[in-house]
C-alpha cells in the first residue's frame, strides 16, 4: 500500500489517475443512453472507425493531440451518417451494416498506421490505440479529457427530458416537437467525443466496455434513469481508478484491467441485485414456493375437517410433504394465528383464508370450463396452479364476469366472498374495549380507516353512537366514523386478542 501511495504521488502516476477518473465517469453516464437505445453495436463500432480520422489527422498537422481528437471526431461521424443512411436506405440488416461500416474503416486505420509507422522518425504505436496507454498521459490529453467529460455531463443535464422521451418512447417525441434525428446524431456526437477522450486511457477495442458494462450494471440494480445514470457513473469511475490501481500492483496494461474490474461489478449485481439479481430470484422463489406449502396446508386442513377426517396423520398423507416441511409450515402458520396450538385445526382467521383459497380454485375451474370450454375433467391441475396467484381483485372480476356462480362444474359449492365482517365496528357497546383488525375484509375499507387516522392492529374504546357515526377513542385521538363504514370495519375477535 505504501508503494501505491508513493507511485500516486508522482506526476505521471496522478495525471493517469485524474484521466481514467473522468474516461471512467463520462463514458458510465453517456452509455446508459447508450445501452437504453440498443446501441452497443454502434458505441463498439465508432471506436474502431475513429482509427482512419487519426491517420489523416496525423498526415495533416503531425503529432498532435487536438489534430487528433477532430480527425476522430469526424470519422466517428462519418461512420454513424453511412451506417445510419445504410440501414433506412439499403436493404441491408442494421447489425450487418454496423458490422460492414466498423471493420472497413478499422482495417483501413490500420493499414494507414502500418504505412505511416514504416516512415524513419514517426511513432505512432498501433497498441496504445487499441488498447490505451494511460500511464503516457499528457497535460493536454488532461485538458482535453476535461472538456469532453464537462461538455458530456454538461449536455445530458441540459438536455435530459428530449434524451429520456426520444430514448423510450420516439413516436411520441415526435409529437411533442422534438427531433428524434437530431437527437440521435447528437448522441452519436456525444459518443464520438467519449470515445476520443478513453482513446488514451483504454483504446479504442475497450472502450465498448467501459460505455456498456457501467451502464448495464446499473439497470440491474436501479430502475429511474437518473438513479442508473448516477450509479453508472459511479461504477465507471470505480471500474477506472480500480483498474488503475491493479494495473500497477500487478504490473499489467490498465485498460484491460479496468475492463476486468468493470466486469467484476457487473458479475456481482448479476448475483446480489435485490431486484433482479440471481440471489433475490432464488430467495422470492423460495418464499413464493413456502407461501403455496402454507396455503394447500390450509387447504387440505379445510377439506378434512368438512369430511369428518381432520387429524395429522391424514394432513400429511394428503399434503406428501416432508416431516421437516410439514414442521416448519406448522410453525409459520401457528405464528401467523391461522391454526390452533394443535397444529392442524384452523382459527377462525385460518378457515377464512382457506375459503378463500377454496373460492379461487372453484371461480377458476368455472371460468376455464364456461369461458374457455375446457372439459371439467381436465382443470383441476390448471386451477390448482392459479389459486395461488389470483388477486382479490381479479377473482371479484372474474365472479362478476361468471355471473356469480353458486356451484362450481364438479357441483361444489363456490365459497361466497365476505361482505360483512363477522364482528364489526357497530357491534361494540359505548365504552367497550376493542381492537382493529389487522386484515379488513376489503383493502378499500383498509385506506379509508387510514385516511381517517384509524391505525390497524391497535387498541381503541367505543366512546359515542349516533344515528349517523361512531366515535372511537385510539391513541388520545376522538375519531369519527360513518355508520357505513364502521359496520365493515373487522374488529379483532376474542381469540385473536387473547392471542395478542
Amino acid at each position: 500500500m505504501d508503494t501505491i501511495l508513493q507511485v500516486f504521488q508522482q506526476e505521471w502516476a496522478l495525471r493517469a489517475l485524474i484521466a481514467s477518473t473522468m474516461v471512467g465517469l463520462t463514458c458510465g453516464v453517456l452509455g446508459c443512453f447508450i445501452v437504453l437505445r440498443n446501441m452497443a453495436l454502434i458505441g463498439d463500432a465508432l471506436s474502431h472507425a475513429i482509427l482512419p480520422g487519426v491517420v489523416f489527422a496525423f498526415m495533416i498537422v503531425g503529432y498532435s493531440v487536438v489534430g487528433f481528437f477532430t480527425g476522430s471526431v469526424i470519422a466517428g461521424l462519418l461512420a454513424a451518417v453511412i451506417i445510419t443512411w445504410i440501414q433506412q436506405r439499403v436493404k441491408t440488416k442494421n447489425d450487418a451494416a454496423i458490422g460492414i461500416v466498423f471493420t472497413a474503416m478499422f482495417s483501413i486505420g490500420v493499414m494507414g498506421i502500418s504505412w505511416i509507422s514504416r516512415n524513419e522518425g514517426v511513432h505512432l504505436d498501433l497498441k496504445d490505440f487499441l488498447f490505451g496507454n494511460v500511464l503516457g498521459v499528457a497535460n493536454q490529453d488532461l485538458i482535453l479529457s476535461g472538456l469532453v467529460t464537462v461538455f458530456v455531463l454538461y449536455s445530458i443535464v441540459l438536455l435530459y427530458r428530449p434524451l429520456f422521451v426520444t430514448t423510450f418512447q420516439p413516436i411520441i417525441a415526435q409529437t411533442m416537437g422534438f427531433k428524434v434525428e437530431r437527437m440521435h446524431y447528437f448522441l452519436m456526437l456525444l459518443l464520438s467525443f467519449a470515445v476520443v477522450a478513453a482513446l488514451q486511457t483504454v483504446g479504442v477495442i475497450l472502450v465498448v466496455a467501459m460505455l456498456i458494462t457501467p451502464a448495464a450494471t446499473a439497470l440491474l440494480l436501479a430502475e429511474r434513469l437518473p438513479w442508473v445514470l448516477g450509479i453508472a457513473g459511479l461504477i465507471g469511475l470505480l471500474s477506472a481508478v480500480l483498474g488503475l490501481y491493479l494495473a500497477i500492483e500487478f504490473e499489467t496494461t490498465p485498460g484491460p484491467a479496468m475492463a476486468v474490474v468493470a466486469t467484476l461489478f457487473y458479475l456481482m449485481a448479476v448475483f446480489f441485485s435485490p431486484k433482479k439479481g440471481l440471489l433475490g430470484q432464488t430467495i422470492r422463489k423460495r418464499r413464493l414456493q413456502q407461501r403455496i406449502q402454507a396455503e394447500d396446508f390450509l387447504k387440505q386442513s379445510l377439506k378434512l375437517e368438512q369430511r369428518e377426517q381432520l387429524n395429522k396423520s391424514n394432513l400429511q398423507e394428503n399434503l406428501g410433504f416432508s416431516r421437516r416441511v410439514f414442521g416448519r409450515i406448522q410453525s409459520l402458520l401457528r405464528r401467523k394465528g391461522l391454526l390452533d396450538n394443535d397444529g392442524y385445526h384452523l382459527t377462525t382467521e385460518g378457515r377464512k383464508e382457506a375459503n378463500r383459497l377454496v373460492r379461487a380454485h372453484r371461480l377458476w375451474e368455472t371460468y376455464l370450463v364456461d369461458q374457455m370450454g375446457l372439459s371439467a375433467e381436465n382443470i383441476h391441475e390448471e386451477a390448482e396452479r392459479y389459486e395461488h396467484l389470483l388477486t382479490e381483485d381479479l377473482l371479484d372480476e372474474v365472479e362478476a364476469e361468471l355471473g356469480y356462480p353458486t356451484i362450481d362444474p364438479h357441483g361444489s359449492p363456490i365459497p361466497r366472498k365476505a361482505v360483512r365482517p363477522e364482528r364489526s365496528l357497530l357491534s361494540l357497546a359505548k365504552n367497550d374495549h376493542g381492537r382493529i383488525a389487522l386484515k379488513q375484509i376489503d383493502e378499500h375499507i383498509t385506506a379509508q380507516l387510514w385516511q381517517l387516522g384509524v391505525l390497524p392492529d391497535t387498541e381503541f374504546v367505543m366512546r359515542q353512537l349516533d344515528s349517523d357515526f361512531v366515535e372511537i377513542e385510539q391513541e388520545d385521538r376522538h375519531i369519527r366514523i360513518s355508520k357505513s363504514l364502521a359496520g365493515k370495519v373487522s374488529v379483532a375477535s376474542r381469540e385473536q386478542e387473547a392471542t395478542t
